[in-house]
C-alpha cells in the first residue's frame, strides 16, 4: 500500500515537473529518441566492422569489440573473387534502370499530374496498388516469361537469362509506381502559365516537359532517381534469379556476396568486409544528393 502511494507520488511529481518545464522535457525526449534511432541505425554497420576485423580463427564468442585487427580482409575480397566487377555490374544495372524509370515515369507523371481525363484518380490508385504487390507473387511468371518458356501464337518470349536487360525489365515494373507518384505530385504543382508560355514559343508538350517542367521539378526528379537507384542496387530476388552467378554473364552484387559462402564453410569476415565495401557507392550518392532528397521529400508533401 505504502509502495503504491510512493509510486503514485513519483508519477505525480514527474507530471508536475513536466507541466512546469515542458521545453526541458521535450528536449530530453528528443535526445532519447535520437539516441535510440542512432543505435538502431548504426549498430548493424558497427557490427559488420567488428566481424570484418576479427580474424577467422577468433570468430566465435565475439563481444562488442573485434578479436584482432584483420585489416587485410578488405584486400582479400578483391583477390579471392572479382568483387569489383560484381559491384560494377550492379552499378550498370542500377544506372540503366534509373534512367529508364525517370524517362517513362516522367511521361506518366506528366499525364497524371497535368492532364484531365476520365478515371484519372482510379488509374493512379491502381498504379500505387501495384507497388504494394510482393515481388515473390510474380517471381515465377516473370522468370518463365523472361527465359523463353512462354509462347503466344507460336512465338516464344525472348530468353534474357544471364543478361542485364533480364534484370532491368522486372525492376522497372517494381520501381516505376513510386517514381510516377513522386513526379505526378511535382509536375502537378508547376503553374500552367509556364507551360503555356513555352508552347506559345513553339515547343511541343514533350518539349515543355523536358525543357520547362523537369528542370523546375529537379528536387522531385532527383528524389525519384536516388530512391530508384538505391532500390535496384540493393535488390535481391531478380538479381539472384535471372543470373547464374558468373561475373562474365553480368552477375550483380548479390552473387559477389554469395561467393564467400562455400559448401561447408562461410567466410563471415570476408562477407562482412564485402558488405561494407558495397555500401560505399550508396553512401557517396546520398552524401551528394541529400539536399535534393530532403528538398524533394518535403516539397512533395506541400501543395500550394
Amino acid at each position: 500500500m505504502s509502495q503504491a502511494k510512493s509510486d503514485d507520488g513519483l508519477v505525480a511529481k514527474w507530471a508536475n515537473y513536466s507541466m512546469r518545464n515542458p521545453k526541458l522535457v521535450y528536449r530530453y525526449l528528443f535526445y532519447i529518441s535520437l539516441a535510440a534511432f542512432l543505435l538502431i541505425s548504426l549498430f548493424p554497420i558497427y557490427w559488420l566492422f567488428v566481424i570484418a576485423l576479427t580474424s577467422p580463427d577468433n570468430m566465435s564468442n565475439i563481444w562488442f569489440l573485434p578479436r584482432g585487427f584483420n585489416i587485410g580482409v578488405f584486400i582479400d575480397i578483391f583477390q579471392t573473387t572479382p568483387f569489383h566487377w560484381y559491384v560494377l555490374n550492379s552499378l550498370i544495372i542500377a544506372s540503366v534502370t534509373t534512367a529508364l524509370v525517370l524517362l517513362f515515369a516522367s511521361l506518366a507523371g506528366y499525364v497524371f499530374g497535368r492532364m484531365e481525363f476520365r478515371f484519372r484518380r482510379p488509374l493512379m490508385l491502381a498504379v500505387l496498388a501495384i507497388s504494394y504487390f510482393p515481388a515473390a507473387a510474380y517471381l515465377l511468371p516473370l522468370f518463365r516469361l523472361l527465359t523463353g518458356n512462354i509462347s503466344v501464337f507460336g512465338i516464344s518470349s525472348p530468353d534474357l537469362f544471364n543478361t542485364h536487360i533480364g534484370i532491368v525489365i522486372p525492376l522497372l515494373g517494381i520501381t516505376m509506381p513510386l517514381a510516377i507518384f513522386i513526379l505526378t505530385t511535382f509536375y502537378g504543382q508547376i503553374p500552367d502559365g509556364l507551360e503555356d508560355a513555352a508552347r506559345i514559343e513553339g515547343t511541343t508538350r514533350l518539349g515543355a516537359l523536358f525543357r520547362v517542367i523537369m528542370p523546375l521539378s529537379a528536387p522531385g526528379v532527383a528524389t525519384a532517381g536516388v530512391l530508384t537507384f538505391i532500390t535496384v542496387y540493393n535488390e535481391f530476388f531478380f538479381s539472384f534469379l535471372m543470373n547464374d552467378g558468373e561475373v562474365s554473364n553480368g552477375a550483380p552484387l548479390v552473387w559477389g556476396m554469395l561467393r564467400f559462402q562455400e559448401r561447408f564453410q562461410v567466410n563471415y569476415g570476408e562477407m562482412a568486409a564485402a558488405s561494407l565495401v558495397a555500401t560505399i557507392p550508396i553512401v557517396i550518392l546520398v552524401i551528394f544528393a541529400q539536399e535534393r532528397i530532403v528538398s524533394g521529400l518535403t516539397s512533395g508533401a506541400l501543395k500550394e
